[in-house]
């Protein structure tokens, strides 16, 4: 079977749906083009910024792309079978993650651009807004730690022939000259008041320019210093945090926005790579569809698809990641209300395409094929290499392509976690000054600097790899605590029945998934070989039980509040559309 019969029906469905789904959810939150939004009422030109939609939607779609809806469908895919992977991503993005995203950026907007945390301190109780923002910042600890990890293993390694001669050394210089180009516009468009397309049209061809001089001056750490690619990667990983440091404190303008913009329009051409492909190549489904229910892992355990494939697929069908972002850095740039739908809901769906090219990446290769024997990142890079193959790019150009576009997503992400870690230490701080914003970057990067430093260079098994599968799980646990406070904060301001449908279930289903999987992962690091209760040394299941514990106690303190008094909670200033 084509490809093309896989992905043609895959877009229509989510075309349909955000016609169709996407229009319903934005008449019952009751979005409003004429209420007033914080951008413009909170305009400080730091982190409160209105932009329009065709410069904020990039943005959004690649600050939550991340390395997730690449690396979860391929490592998915390879386990259990393209089939369950490609239901979950079309199911997952329409009825859940596009609700998690769209209703967590119109409750921020509505409370002043606060995060999520703030709703659920409104509508549940302060202890509720405490635990969830420990685990928020907990989550965003385990984010950066594993996709710093992943970053750093991309920019070390020797060229290889079947990666068309391209080695870590090149993407690395490829993407510092990504970051440059970025800054370069920022500050362009700021002093010299150039228009956005302007700033495109100039800078974007220097992207293109990035990908085919990078190869040229490889920047291989390894060389430069004389150590081995296991030291490599652990200096890349303290470059990479200082780059997070210095990025989570920067004004909007300079980095978050023009890099937004490059990014978001580099991934629809990686996008694009992937249409043409599957238009012109005549690649044929060679990998099965369904593998069975349970499946040995290279590591020789087992793996099940319940519920593990849905942890694994975390970006590319529901991510809490999203409403991080959402009600972190987006909400303060939303221009008007009904920009909510194609930002936030939109860039869901078109995230999930991103996952369903990455899921043909495995497709278009047989079972035991050597193209699926490396990391996610070359198997994606030897998909897209092909499809491009399609039109005569080198494979040395494909190849480079498609890496700097693995780590394009992973930057865009390392960034505004960073930042989202600051604005959640201020909250808990009320610190909110110049050393407010260095304290909060500085705890956000340093204690991933910490875990980075502590595994061993030469271990054989890379810290992001350890981090992943805790990630998928906390990460969706995070979305289940998401769309827990925003099912609060909908049935105490509206009291429709539909809430229980639109995000009650959702909330059900991600909170079953995600305690299911994390308590798999947490519980055996805690009884010995021989079934004895011990302390682990490792500190990742310790704080994956803090995290459970965080979980169930918010549960506990909703369904007292849902359970409890009809009494509205006090209202902030909210805008008019709210009530």
């Amino acid at each position: 079977m084509n490809l093309l019969w896989i992905v043609l029906p895959s877009a229509a469905v989510l075309g349909i749906a955000y016609v169709t789904y996407g229009r319903l959810l934005a008449r019952l939150l009751r979005l409003d083009a004429k209420a007033p939004v914080p951008a413009i009422e909170q305009r400080d030109g730091l982190d409160f910024e209105p932009i329009s939609t065709a410069e904020l939607l990039p943005q959004h779609f690649s600050a939550i792309a991340a390395a997730g809806p690449i690396v979860g469908p391929i490592l998915a895919g390879l386990l259990f079978g393209w089939l369950p992977a490609l239901l979950w991503i079309l199911i997952g993005s329409i009825f859940i993650g596009g609700v998690q995203d769209i209703t967590s950026l119109v409750a921020s907007i509505r409370h002043r651009a606060n995060s999520i945390a703030e709703v659920v301190r409104l509508y549940m109780s302060r202890r509720s807004y405490l635990m969830f923002l420990i685990f928020i910042w907990i989550a965003l600890v385990y984010i950066i730690v594993a996709f710093t990890g992943v970053t750093a293993a991309a920019f070390v390694g020797e060229p290889l022939a079947e990666n068309g001669g391209v080695g870590g050394g090149a993407i690395a210089s490829a993407s510092l000259i990504y970051l440059a180009i970025t800054l370069a516009m920022g500050i362009a468009m700021r002093y010299t008041g150039m228009p956005s397309w302007l700033g495109l049209c100039i800078f974007l061809p220097m992207v293109v320019g990035a990908i085919v001089f990078g190869p040229s001056v490889p920047f291989d750490l390894a060389t430069i210093t004389g150590s081995s690619e296991g030291v490599a990667v652990k200096l890349w990983s303290i470059l990479l945090l200082a780059y997070c440091l210095v990025a989570g404190v920067l004004p909007v303008w300079l980095l978050l926005q023009p890099r937004g913009q490059l990014g978001g329009y580099f991934l629809y051409a990686a996008l694009g790579a992937g249409a043409i492909g599957l238009a012109f190549g005549g690649v044929k489904v060679e990998y099965p569809a369904f593998r069975g229910w349970e499946v040995a892992t290279a590591a020789g355990g087992v793996a099940t698809i319940f519920p593990l494939l849905f942890i694994t697929i975390a970006c590319g069908a529901c991510s809490g990641f999203h409403s991080l972002i959402a009600s972190g850095t987006t909400s303060k740039q939303l221009r008007n209300e009904r920009d909510a739908k194609p930002v936030a809901y939109g860039s869901m769906l078109l995230e999930a395409m991103v996952a369903v090219v990455s899921l043909c990446c495995v497709m278009m290769f047989a079972e035991g094929a050597a193209e699926l024997s490396g990391k996610p990142n070359q198997i994606y890079a030897h998909g897209i290499g092909k499809f491009l193959d399609v039109i005569h790019v080198s494979k040395a150009i494909g190849v480079t392509f498609a890496l700097m576009a693995f780590t394009t997503f992973v930057y865009d992400t390392l960034d505004v976690c960073t930042r989202l870690g600051r604005f959640i230490v201020q909250e808990l701080t009320g610190w909110h000054g110049r050393g407010g914003r260095l304290l909060g970057s500085g705890l956000t990067a340093g204690v991933p600097l910490f875990f980075m430093l502590r595994h061993p260079s030469d271990a054989p098994t890379p810290v992001w790899q350890l981090f992943w599968n805790l990630f998928g799980a906390s990460n969706q646990l995070l979305a289940a605590l998401t769309l827990l406070g925003v099912t609060v904060w909908l049935w105490r301001t509206r009291r429709a029945r539909w809430v229980w449908f639109v995000t009650g279930i959702p909330t059900v289903v991600m909170y079953v998934m995600s305690t299911w999987a994390l308590v798999s992962m947490t519980a055996p690091a805690f009884r010995t070989s021989e079934g004895a209760w011990q302390a682990p040394s490792d500190p990742v299941p310790w704080i994956g039980l803090v995290l459970l514990g965080l979980a169930a106690l918010m549960l506990v303190e909703a369904v007292r509040v849902l359970t409890g008094s009809d009494t509205p909670p006090p209202q902030p200033k909210l805008t008019p559309a709210t009530m």
